[in-house]
């Protein structure tokens, strides 16, 4: 599998500041807008999103995923790339 956070997103989506279920929702609607094998990188820091509700629903779409915890900024980066 490839390493998601080496490679150059095809689209950022910033839901920093949301809380559930907004974050899970935006990147559900912005991964329907994007093609097979683009990229998606998400900036959020709601721990519930980002340790379990967008994971779970990567997984369930067969998409492969990979979650930094940047614990000095206080966030997540979350890679998700469109199957």
């Amino acid at each position: 599998m490839a390493d998601l956070k080496s490679m150059e997103p095809t689209e950022t989506l910033d839901v920093l500041g949301r809380v559930c279920p907004y974050p899970l929702v935006l990147t559900k609607k912005k991964l329907e807008k994007m093609n097979s094998g683009d990229l998606l990188k998400i900036l959020c820091d709601a721990p519930a999103s980002a340790e379990d509700s967008i994971p779970r629903y990567a997984e369930k779409q067969g998409y492969p995923i990979e979650v930094v915890k940047l614990e000095d900024k206080g966030y997540w980066e979350i890679y998700i790339q469109k199957k």
